[in-house]
């Protein structure tokens, strides 16, 4: 295990080091690097490889979901079309959105925090380093299991959300949605213990003096998404396990002719479904608000009235699933509860967008690309925003149900407000990761091809949903006035794909022969630009002490009583992988936790269990028992205790820095 009971027989102060020098420097460059060659790339569970993987996973996902949606634009760019059956048309649906919802937005939004979360809280590595591998492993395999669909003949095909009865055996014989049944219940697997790792890991591993009122957004984002999945996975990861037991094992969870219900797969899934989407928009948000600022030069606008409005619009979120459900016949008390919520939750997002325009109008904006993209995002999030703002309106609601109205909504808060984020969170964090600079003509020229691309591609969608096109439809007949509308959205589509295809080129190329950045190129004000870039294994020579929200500011605002100049000086916590652990409201130094080394277990453990939904799938009991037998052997040995994994009380508290 990480973190085991503290032993109380061990007590020492930590060292106070320089963080220059070179001896205390190649000392930790051994204990935290990790060896060369295959081996060291399947045990690492070295943060920075592992946010990079997901970064890497998560937008190659984004280009094969691409891919399809492209294929769809073509089958409807004119009316009357057969570039796709009605049948690939559905996998082809089906297979975009189960890639653009769970296989790219959430999980290349945990690229970012894996990366960067412990160099913004000053700490050497995540709370669990083995949980953290498992959950990529588990991802990527999870990921591949579903489009191995594909291979077997049979994907996926009742659209992302899977209703039944249309997912059910009798309408949907085939093995396609047991693929994805069984995906999702792994994908749940690494969504929780991603996130379990990334509670434990604010509440517990961050710098020295990093009270909760000195956490930058992103961090207070992504904790607030963290603890929404940790409640809402499990509603989704029950209803497809019910879902494959209807299918494969004869019970009749939704089967209204055995005693089911189909609406309850409805609230199954948007019990989850709902809270997801803010858990795939406030880590973007937190980006953005930590990203904004920099340009601006100076700090965020209403930090804590930001922070607040993070964690309500996530507590919020959980009581407006039947926002997705208002044309069902549920009793006129519930819409008129649920429509309330939904108009509410709008509040803590506004709170946000004005605190971010805020912050352009009294800074002073530096018009770089990633500013371009983080201030593109507000209008898209207010775009985005306004429609869901409309369909909360019961009335309005049952008249834009199933049509292109919805898809529009859906793609700006969705892809709008998490791809632009995103885009420009790797052109500020680039130079981190790299230790280079994105080439800034070529970002130019990739910014707006996106920017137009995407705005035409969908938000012609908003009229055609008022001119009652449905969504779900793989072709249409000429005379309804879609043709020239659909026309133009598939054109935008193809100049967003070539913008997205700009963007890698400019990756490719700014890894070769970008400019060199230094490490604060941009002037940011947070921990991870007081360390190399790229940083060492082991991020900080010292573990840091802050005294403010903007340790790297302190000297341009002159903040009364802040000095995190011990940014150069403080505990060396050399004796193995150490990290400084606090107290979780104030910061207070509390204990030095001991981090495991790299490990196969957490590669060995996501294939058992990639092995045992296999099993599922092929009805195998053979390979079902074998898998469990091995998961269970691999959790003794992964949790069997060793001299090396403990945590110590630091002896004093009240440490000084000459």
């Amino acid at each position: 295990m990480e973190l085991d009971v503290t032993d109380t027989d061990f007590y020492r102060t930590p060292i106070i080091s320089q963080a220059s020098d070179p001896e205390n420097a190649a000392r930790l460059q051994r204990l935290w690097e990790t060896p060369p060659g295959l081996r060291g790339q399947l045990t690492t569970v070295d943060h920075k490889t592992i946010g990079i993987r997901y970064l890497v996973t998560a937008f190659a996902f984004l280009l094969l979901g691409g891919l399809e949606a492209l294929m769809m634009r073509l089958q409807l760019a004119h009316a009357n079309q057969h570039v796709l059956t009605p049948e690939q048309y559905n996998q082809m649906f089906t297979m975009h959105g189960i890639t653009m919802i769970f296989l790219y937005a959430l999980p290349v939004l945990s690229g970012f925090s894996n990366y960067l979360w412990p160099l913004l809280l000053g700490s050497r590595d995540m709370a669990f380093p083995r949980l953290n591998a498992l959950s990529y492993w588990v991802f990527l395999f999870s990921g591949l299991f579903i489009y191995a669909s594909f291979l077997a003949g049979d994907g996926p095909n009742s659209g992302w959300f899977n209703y039944v009865p249309y997912s059910s055996l009798s309408y949907n014989p085939g093995q396609g949605i047991d693929f994805y049944a069984l995906g999702m219940i792994l994908l749940g697997i690494s969504t929780t213990v991603g996130s379990i790792n990334f509670v434990v890991t604010l509440f517990r591993s961050r710098a020295p003096g990093m009270s909760l009122n000195r956490l930058p957004i992103l961090v207070w984002g992504t904790l607030t998404a963290s603890v929404g999945n940790l409640l809402a996975v499990p509603a989704v990861s029950l209803a497809f396990l019910m879902l494959w037991m209807d299918r494969r094992v004869g019970t009749h969870f939704f089967d209204d002719g055995g005693g089911g219900n189909p609406l309850l797969w409805q609230h199954l899934f948007w019990m989850f479904g709902h809270p997801w989407v803010y858990a795939i928009v406030l880590p973007a948000m937190g980006i953005i608000s930590d990203g904004l600022p920099t340009f601006c030069r100076r700090p965020l606008v209403g930090y804590t009235p930001v922070a607040l409005s993070t964690v309500a619009t996530m507590f919020i979120g959980f009581g407006v699933w039947v926002h997705h459900m208002f044309a069902t016949g549920l009793p006129p008390m519930s819409l008129s509860f649920f429509s309330a919520a939904s108009f509410v939750i709008v509040i803590p997002s506004a709170v946000a967008v004005f605190a971010w325009i805020a912050t352009i109008w009294m800074g002073r904006p530096v018009f770089k690309v990633p500013f371009l993209f983080f201030a593109s995002f507000v209008l898209l999030f207010v775009i985005g925003g306004v429609s869901g703002f409309m369909t909360a309106a019961v009335p309005l609601d049952w008249q834009l149900t199933d049509t292109y109205f919805v898809v529009a909504h859906l793609h700006y808060v969705l892809l709008g407000i998490n791809v632009f984020p995103v885009i420009g969170g790797i052109y500020f964090w680039f130079p981190k990761i790299t230790g280079r600079l994105m080439d800034e003509r070529l970002g130019r020229w990739n910014f707006w091809t996106m920017f137009i691309g995407f705005n035409l591609a969908f938000f012609p969608m908003h009229i055609s949903g008022l001119l009652g096109m449905p969504r779900r439809i793989y072709t249409y007949s000429n005379g309804y006035g879609w043709d020239t509308l659909n026309f133009v959205t598939t054109i935008g589509a193809f100049l967003f794909a070539i913008g997205v295809l700009l963007f890698v080129a400019n990756v490719a190329l700014s890894l070769r022969r970008g400019e060199k950045s230094g490490p604060n190129p941009w002037d940011a004000s947070t921990l991870e630009w007081a360390v190399a870039s790229p940083p060492p294994p082991y991020n900080f020579a010292v573990i840091p002490t802050v005294a403010s929200r903007h340790p790297l500011w302190e000297s341009h605002l002159s903040e009364e009583g802040s000095d995190s100049s011990v940014l150069d000086r403080g505990p060396l916590l050399a004796q193995g992988r150490e990290t400084m652990g606090v107290t979780v409201l104030d910061g207070e130094p509390d204990v030095i936790l001991k981090m495991p080394p790299d490990s196969f277990a957490p590669l060995v453990m996501a294939v058992l269990l990639t092995a045992l939904c296999y099993s599922a799938l092929i009805h195998s009991g053979w390979l079902c028992a074998l898998s469990t037998v091995g998961i269970l052997g691999c959790l003794l040995i992964w949790l069997w205790p060793t001299a090396l994994v403990q945590s110590v009380k630091c002896q004093t508290m009240d440490v000084h820095y000459d």
